[in-house]
């Protein structure tokens, strides 16, 4: 299903996936607002929109908490992370995102589509820490062995 979500041009799945997110992991306000992994605009424009936002913007309503939409960026386009070897992947995404607005303080809850090895959710974790956030939690549908 997340395949199809991400390939088969199916965003109507994200409600599914959120509602799964929300009843498996509950944010009993350990974070103050919602963040998704952002794609690079390149990917978005192949997609034709960000699986991992249509999931983060339904979850954020679901569990009553502001979807902070845009501001973290990514701003390099590279390799799908699916298709790099594990000890590629955190290279691969080694400075690929920004953070356009404030979060010092915050709590923060990032949502992405799919897991494998921690990559791409470290460095997104790293970016916020460095701009002070003060805790960062990740929330995934599908954990990949």
């Amino acid at each position: 299903m997340v395949g199809a979500l991400q390939f088969a041009a199916r965003p109507d799945l994200a409600d599914v996936f959120a509602r799964l997110l929300a009843a498996r992991e509950p944010l009993p306000r350990e974070a103050d607002l919602v963040i998704a992994v952002p794609l690079s605009h390149e990917r978005e424009s192949e997609r034709g929109f960000n699986q991992s936002r249509e999931i983060a913007r339904r979850f954020a309503h679901l569990v009553d908490l502001p979807l902070r939409d845009g501001i973290l960026l990514r701003t390099l386009h590279a390799a799908p992370q699916q298709s790099l070897a594990r000890d590629a992947r955190q290279r691969n995404v080694r400075g690929a995102f920004a953070l356009a607005g404030d979060v010092r303080g915050q709590r923060v809850a990032v949502v992405d589509d799919v897991m494998t090895t921690g990559s791409t959710l470290e460095e997104v974790a790293s970016v916020l820490k460095r701009a002070g956030a003060e805790r960062v939690v990740n929330r995934v549908v599908a954990r990949t062995p």
